[in-house]
């Protein structure tokens, strides 16, 4: 499965679990949604891993925890927020580069319409 087969599966779940739940609730109740509809669906996810970063001979035991982690190759980051930070698709593209994933997305569900609420950031896609 390519990575915008997988976005494409995330991102019709998100629209989901949206439309059923509404914005408002914590960051962890999407999560735990998402992540069940994810893996009913046979893929397999990671949830708060933790990922070490590199730097020569240096290995920091967790550099970041990824939210969600699909087939190895999508990072899902979840939002729950008025407005997001300026530097969290900065994070993402970050993210991307240590993990040699291509693709992210960030869902923050605390929006009105669910579309204005996804990012999608690319690294070498």
């Amino acid at each position: 499965m390519t990575e915008n087969e997988i976005a494409t599966i995330i991102v019709d779940l998100c629209f989901k679990i949206h439309k059923k739940l509404g914005p408002g609730l914590l960051e962890s109740v999407y999560e735990e949604i998402l992540y069940y509809e994810l893996t009913k669906l046979g893929l397999n996810v990671e949830r708060q891993k933790a990922l070490p970063v590199y730097w020569d001979e240096l290995v920091m035991d967790i550099g970041f925890r990824a939210d969600l982690i699909v087939e190895e190759k999508v990072i899902v980051e979840l939002k729950s927020v008025e407005q997001l930070s300026t530097v969290t698709p900065k994070q993402l593209l970050t993210y991307l580069k240590i993990t040699h994933c291509k693709l992210g997305l960030i869902v923050n569900f605390n929006v009105p319409l669910i579309k204005n609420g996804i990012t999608r950031i690319a690294n070498g896609l």
